[in-house]
C-alpha cells in the first residue's frame, strides 16, 4: 500500500510539463549517448552535473535518469549494426545481433531489443517501487559497523571481483580513495594530502574526476589508437516484428528481466554477469527448430534475453543507491554526487525525507519507458547517421566541452591542470587494461567508509573486535572474505580435477 500511494503522489508530479520535458530531454540524449561508441551515461551525467547549480533536484535527477535509462535502449544499436557495444553490457547482443544484421534481419533485432529494454524497464522499476521500502527497513537496523563491513564488500567485489584482474581492480581502487582523502580531515581539521596548495583544500571535485576519466581519458585513448578508415553500416530493413518474431521474443523478455533485476540490485550485480547467463539459457532453451541459428545466422532470443537481463540489471542499480547511498557502478557513483551537491544524503532515510523527489523520479522512470520505446523506433535511421560523425572531431568536441564545463564550475586553473593530468592517468588506465569505474566509486565512498569506520570504534570505544561481534558485520565480513578468497580456490579445484582427469 506505501508503494501504490507514493507512485500516486509521484505521478501527480511526474506528469506536469516541466517534469515531462526533463524526462523527454533525458531520453532523447541518452539514447543519443548509447548509440556512440565508447561514449556511455557517466560520461553524458558527469558532463550535465554543472547544471545541479541552475535547475531543482527533481528536474536534474528526472534528466539523469532519462539518460541511464536511455543509454541501455540505444547502446544495442552499434552493437547490432556494426558490431561494436557502446556498453559492456551491450557485448553479448553483438554475439547474435550482429549475425542477425549480415543476415538482412537488423529491423527485427532493433526491434526486440528495444522491446525487450521496455519490458525489462518496467520489471526494474516495479522492483525499485516496491522493494526500495522494504529494503529501506531492514538498512535502518544497520549501525556504523554494518555501513563500513558493506562499503568494504562494495569495495571488493566493485574492484576485485567483475574485473578481468583483481590486482588492476584493486589498484584503480586505492587510486580513487586517495583522491578522496585529498582536503581537509573533518575530524582534526588538519589538511592532508594537498601538497601545499590551497586550491586543494576542499578536495578533487568529484565532477573533474569524472569528466578526466570518462571524456578526457576516452579521448586522448582514441587519439592515440586512431585509424583512419570509415565503419560501414549495413542496412536496417524492416523496423518491426514479424508474429514470429514476437513470439520467440516474449519469453527471453520475461526471463531476461528477471535474471537480470537481482544481479543489478546486489553490490557487485553489473550488468555483464546476468546478461551472459541469459544468453546462455536462452541458447539452452531455444526451440529444437531455431537451435541452428545460434552462432550462424543470428537468433532472436539471443538479443531478447540479453537485453532484457542488460536494462532490468541497469534498473536494479538504482535500489542500493537510494536505499543505502551505495552506488554500484560509475553512473550512480555519479549521480550520488549530484544528490551531495543538492545536500541530499542516499539512505534509508531517502523514502522519508525526500518522499515527493524519490517517487517522482520513480514515476518518471515508467514515463521515460513509454517515451524510449517511441523514440528509438523511429529515430534508428537518425542514429546511424550520428556514427558516421568521425571520430577525430567527435572526441575533439567532447575534449571542448570537458574543458570549458570544468573551468566553468570553479574557474582554477589547478582544475584544468588536475583535468588534464587525471586524464592522462585515466589513457594509461585504459591501455593497460585498468578499470576506471572503481576510482569514482572509490572516490565517493572513501571518504563515507573512513567515517563510518571512525563512528563504529568511537561507540566501541577503540574497540576491534565490534566489526565481528555485531552479527550483521560479520556476515558481511564473511561475503567479503569469500569474494576475495572464493575465485581462487574454486580455480585450483578445477585445475586439480582436470589434472586428475
Amino acid at each position: 500500500m506505501e508503494a501504490i500511494g507514493g507512485l500516486s503522489l509521484g505521478f501527480s508530479h511526474a506528469l506536469s510539463l516541466g517534469n515531462l520535458g526533463w524526462a523527454l530531454l533525458g531520453c532523447f540524449l541518452g539514447t543519443a549517448v548509447g548509440v556512440l561508441p565508447g561514449i556511455g551515461p557517466a560520461l553524458t551525467i558527469a558532463l550535465l552535473l554543472p547544471i545541479t547549480y541552475q535547475v531543482s533536484a527533481t528536474g536534474a535527477f528526472i534528466l539523469f535518469c532519462g539518460v541511464f535509462y536511455g543509454a541501455m535502449y540505444g547502446g544495442s544499436t552499434t552493437s547490432i549494426l556494426l558490431n561494436t557495444p557502446g556498453e559492456s553490457g551491450s557485448i553479448i547482443t553483438a554475439l547474435e545481433g550482429a549475425k542477425m544484421a549480415r543476415s538482412g534481419r537488423a529491423g527485427p533485432a532493433l526491434a526486440t531489443a528495444a522491446v525487450g529494454s521496455f519490458v525489462a524497464g518496467v520489471v526494474g522499476t516495479l522492483g525499485i517501487a516496491f522493494l526500495g521500502p522494504i529494503i529501506v527497513d531492514y538498512a535502518l537496523l544497520l549501525g556504523p559497523a554494518e555501513y563500513f563491513s558493506l562499503m568494504l564488500l562494495c569495495f571488493v567485489t566493485v574492484s576485485a571481483v567483475l574485473g578481468g584482474s583483481a590486482l588492476r581492480g584493486l589498484t584503480s581502487l586505492f587510486f580513487g580513495l586517495s583522491l578522496g582523502l585529498v582536503g581537509i580531515d573533518l575530524q582534526t581539521g588538519q589538511p592532508r594530502m594537498t601538497f601545499g596548495l590551497p586550491e586543494l583544500f576542499d578536495g578533487v571535485n568529484v565532477v573533474l574526476v569524472a569528466v578526466a576519466l570518462f571524456a578526457v581519458a576516452e579521448a586522448l585513448h582514441m587519439a592515440w589508437h586512431h585509424v583512419e578508415g570509415r565503419a560501414r553500416v549495413r542496412p536496417v530493413g524492416r523496423l518491426w516484428l514479424s508474429r514470429s518474431d514476437l513470439k520467440r521474443s516474449f519469453w527471453p523478455w520475461i526471463r531476461g528481466a528477471g535474471l537480470g533485476f537481482p544481479f543489478g540490485v546486489m553490490p557487485a550485480g553489473g550488468t555483464e554477469m546476468p546478461t551472459m547467463l541469459s544468453y546462455y539459457a536462452e541458447k539452452k532453451l531455444v526451440a529444437p527448430e531455431h537451435a541452428e541459428e545460434f552462432g550462424t545466422t543470428g537468433a532472436i532470443e539471443g538479443v531478447a534475453g540479453p537485453e532484457a537481463a542488460n536494462n532490468a540489471a541497469a534498473a536494479g542499480v538504482l535500489v542500493p543507491m537510494l536505499t543505502l547511498g551505495l552506488p554500484t557502478s560509475a553512473t550512480a557513483a555519479i549521480m550520488l554526487s549530484a544528490f551531495q551537491s543538492y545536500g541530499i544524503q542516499p539512505g534509508p532515510l531517502l523514502f522519508q525525507t525526500q518522499a515527493e523527489l524519490v517517487w517522482t523520479l520513480i514515476a518518471s522512470l515508467f514515463v521515460a519507458n513509454v517515451m524510449l520505446v517511441v523514440l528509438n523506433l523511429p529515430l534508428i535511421g537518425l542514429w546511424v547517421r550520428i556514427l558516421k560523425i568521425p571520430q577525430p572531431q567527435l572526441y575533439a568536441g567532447i575534449l571542448v566541452f570537458a574543458t570549458i564545463g570544468t573551468y566553468g564550475i570553479s574557474n582554477s586553473v589547478t582544475d584544468l591542470l588536475l583535468l588534464y593530468g587525471i586524464g592522462i592517468i585515466g589513457m594509461f588506465m585504459r591501455r593497460f587494461d585498468f578499470p576506471v569505474a572503481p576510482v569514482v566509486i572509490g572516490m565517493i565512498l572513501g571518504p563515507m567508509a573512513e567515517q563510518a569506520l571512525r563512528q563504529a570504534m568511537t561507540i566501541s570505544e577503540g574497540d576491534w573486535s565490534t566489526f565481528v561481534t555485531r552479527p550483521g558485520s560479520l556476515a558481511i565480513l564473511i561475503l567479503v572474505a569469500l569474494a576475495l578468497l572464493g575465485p581462487r580456490f574454486y580455480v585450483r579445484i578445477m585445475r586439480r580435477r582436470a589434472a586428475g582427469a
